[in-house]
């Protein structure tokens, strides 16, 4: 077992590693501790904080927590709940290979073995579709569209690029975003699976443990009262920007759009609340509102945590409520805290008022 394997748990020889090391994991999830904590807080990161945590200090650790979360996510057999750790799982690996792409000698993870993109591209089949150029890479148009299929925003849709003899380009960047992609299909494939009744009953208080998370999470369904006067202020921020007409970047857009999806606007009533702003689009609008809810992609998009709103400097405004009361987690909960706190006699439902 390699640093490497530790850092990539999806690879192919990551795999072919363990299987060589004979590893019985009814045993690990028996006896060791350390492993089952760690695919505890690889599962419980991705649900709450779109992260897996902080890598273990022990190579066999840390590459063992990765089948053991597969594991946990199996028991679980949530939607959500996979999607979400696949997603988490692909999102650090991004991380790792752009650092060890750009890596110079001064960065170093401590053992001779890296992973270069030569290898990144062999290890998906992709060597012969992705092409080198002096200006980034270009992408045999089938493989593009398989990749980019789960994109959010017009810049991916074929019709917008510059399809040349059957190859699309792409920025190095928008490269490392399909690998990702790619990274994420593989770590959702196959899950969830059944798990042998003898691993299943080790595992019994740590599946309760994420179901308990994913239950004070997961707000979806619960919520169908828009009051935008309770709304957290990084999205009363963002709602302000776009009804005084400013421009918003991608990952702004997408946080806004997926917050009123979630909380029960449909895609008429989030377009009308949309259209105030002068560079409004309704056809690009629905588009991109019908591709979070699902309806016009393979994944339901949900909405960003408050780690992620801050990582990406949408976190605007943060109040007491944001540090005290829910301890920064997530904008659903500030939300429906505001909401049970509020008197039902003086909560008005904007899509109410718009009907008088």
């Amino acid at each position: 077992m390699k640093p490497l394997h530790a850092r990539y748990p999806f690879l192919q020889s990551a795999r072919e590693a363990v299987e060589a090391a004979a590893v019985d994991l009814s045993e690990v999830v028996a006896t060791d501790e350390e492993v089952v904590e760690r695919a505890l807080e690889r599962v419980e990161w991705a649900i709450t904080e779109g992260s897996i945590g902080e890598p273990h200090r022990r190579t066999r650790v840390e590459l063992l927590s990765y089948p053991v979360a597969r594991v946990l996510v199996s028991l679980v057999e949530e939607t959500v709940c996979t999607r979400k750790y696949a997603q988490a799982e692909a999102e650090t690996a991004r991380e790792r290979f752009v650092e060890e792409f750009t890596a110079t000698e001064e960065f170093s993870y401590g053992d001779s073995e890296s992973l270069s993109m030569r290898a990144l591209l062999a290890e998906f089949d992709l060597t012969s579709s992705v092409h080198e150029t002096v200006e980034g890479y270009r992408i045999d148009v089938g493989t593009y569209l398989d990749l980019a299929a789960d994109q959010w925003g017009d810049e991916w849709r074929l019709v917008n690029r510059a399809l040349s003899d059957g190859e699309v380009p792409v920025t190095t960047g928008e490269l490392h975003t399909l690998l990702k992609q790619a990274i994420r299909h593989r770590i959702d494939d196959g899950l969830p699976f059944a798990v042998p009744d003898a691993i299943a009953d080790e595992l019994d208080d740590e599946v309760e443990q994420i179901r308990t998370t994913l239950s004070d999470l997961d707000l979806t369904r619960e919520i169908d009262t828009v009051v935008p006067d309770l709304f957290p202020p990084c999205m009363q921020h963002l709602l302000d920007a776009v009804q005084k007409g400013e421009h918003l970047e991608h990952h702004s857009r997408f946080a806004l759009a997926a917050f009123l999806t979630t909380i029960g606007m449909t895609t008429d009533e989030i377009v009308e609340l949309f259209q105030v702003n002068p560079g409004f689009g309704e056809e690009a609008t629905r588009y991109q509102v019908d591709h979070i809810r699902g309806e016009t992609s393979p994944t339901e998009y949900s909405t960003p945590s408050c780690a992620t709103m801050q990582s990406y400097g949408d976190c605007q405004g943060k109040d007491d409520i944001c540090e005290d009361v829910i301890n920064e987690s997530h904008p659903l909960n500030y939300y429906e805290h505001r909401i049970d706190e509020t008197d039902d006699d003086e909560i008005e439902d904007w899509r109410e008022s718009q009907k008088s």
